[in-house]
């Protein structure tokens, strides 16, 4: 049973992690993008199937639970292949501003991909990874343009910015 915390007290001074799953979908040179609409953050941005892990999941079955809910597609959990972790904190931002977005990839599923989130995106489509449209979300972009380049990721980025942006 996983420890539950009484009072907020026993974490001052602590940084809480908030864990999201991205997963790229990749057909030959081409990545699945989404234009972010209604959601409040980056909106007008492109960016790749990505959401928050629940209470009680692990970042797999949110990157699973993401790809289902955003592409409309089943990835089966082996399908999944690791890219890269970003850690994102703005200093001095609040116990909350620190994120740690797990980056995989996939290039198998099963079923049509489509928008099937239109009240989160107003567009989706197939885009070569040389040839992206603007904006993509700027820590999103980072990963993708080292994909473009055949540049080896480091397993863990870190992305330090002094303007929080949840």
């Amino acid at each position: 049973m996983p420890h539950r915390y009484a009072d907020d007290d026993h974490l001052s001074g602590r940084t809480l992690l908030v864990a999201a799953a991205y997963v790229v979908l990749r057909r030959e040179d081409e990545v699945l993008l989404q234009r972010r609409a209604g959601t409040g953050y980056r909106d007008g941005h492109w960016a790749v199937v990505a959401g928050h892990v629940d209470p009680g999941e692990s970042v797999v079955e949110a990157a699973l639970r993401e790809v289902r809910e955003e592409a409309g597609v089943e990835v089966a959990a082996d399908d999944l292949v690791p890219l890269t972790a970003v850690h994102r904190y703005w200093p001095g931002a609040g116990v909350v501003e620190q994120r740690i977005d797990m980056f995989f990839t996939a290039s198998r599923w099963a079923g049509q991909v489509r928008l099937t989130e239109p009240d989160k995106a107003d567009a989706m489509g197939w885009y070569r990874l040389g040839a992206l449209p603007e904006p993509v979300v700027p820590h999103e972009r980072r990963v993708l343009d080292a994909l473009a380049s055949g540049e080896p990721l480091s397993p863990v980025l870190v992305w330090r910015t002094d303007t929080a942006e949840p």
